[in-house]
């Protein structure tokens, strides 16, 4: 299924022995549009300092759910890398934090999570462990902010259609699948579903994202129109765009 991050940016994370706090962004690859990370606001446990969450260690999400249960103890998460979210996360960090937890890096092996396309927490041995970290040691980790991302300008080939609203991850893979747009005034306000196949790119210059289709284009595929941005969707969804 295809979920709204809006549908749980807020809620509250549970690790082995409590709560760490609630989920106040997502870090997405630009590559591949994977969420690498949750960015958990840890509130009074640790005075509002910023942690990086990554899906290795996440239940599936549930929009019902009270919380994201994080398969940690709190004492693991007060005692990771610490991050500067005002700063681009760079490979030596990810390095280091993955070090810390003793997970394979998502970047080494031919899959989307490294050695699978989905993110476990799978036994880790010295030897590629040190492979990792010097194979991809100056590699640019390309990951961006949903909540910085969110409001950007759509731009199809022909012209504007609006803003974005909302990303649709699928909740097994942690990849995002779609883009909820709200249109502007050539599609009388109408909300819709972008793949993210067919973004070209994006400019965090001018704040705009560049969408490989003409607003004709856009038009015929109505029936990806949203009826509700916080619900959950079937992977179709996408199928048809």
């Amino acid at each position: 299924m295809l979920q709204n991050t809006k549908s749980i940016q807020g809620q509250k994370l549970a690790a082995h022995d409590g709560e760490i706090g609630s989920i106040s962004d997502f870090y997405f690859d630009e590559t591949n549009w994977a969420i690498r990370y949750l960015v958990a606001n840890t509130g009074s446990w640790l005075t509002g300092r910023l942690v990086l969450i990554s899906p290795h260690s996440l239940g599936r999400p549930n929009v019902e759910a009270t919380a994201l249960t994080v398969n940690l103890s709190r004492k693991q998460i007060e005692n990771c890398p610490p991050i500067d979210t005002d700063k681009p996360v760079s490979r030596q960090y990810e390095i280091d934090y993955y070090h810390y937890y003793g997970w394979p890096g998502y970047w080494y092996g031919g899959g989307l999570w490294g050695a699978t396309n989905y993110p476990a927490m799978l036994p880790f041995s010295p030897a590629e462990r040190e492979a990792a970290q010097h194979s991809h040691d100056n590699d640019n980790p390309h990951l961006r902010s949903i909540k910085a991302v969110t409001g950007y300008a759509l731009q199809a080939t022909d012209g504007e259609i609006g803003s974005i609203s909302g990303f649709l991850m699928d909740d097994k893979t942690w990849v995002i699948g779609g883009l909820v747009a709200e249109t502007g005034h050539w599609y009388s306000g109408k909300q819709i579903i972008i793949p993210t196949a067919r973004i070209g790119r994006i400019s965090y210059e001018d704040s705009t994202v560049q969408v490989n289709l003409t607003l004709a284009d856009l038009k015929a595929t109505g029936e990806n129109e949203v009826a509700a941005v916080g619900g959950s969707y079937p992977a179709a969804t996408l199928s048809r765009s």
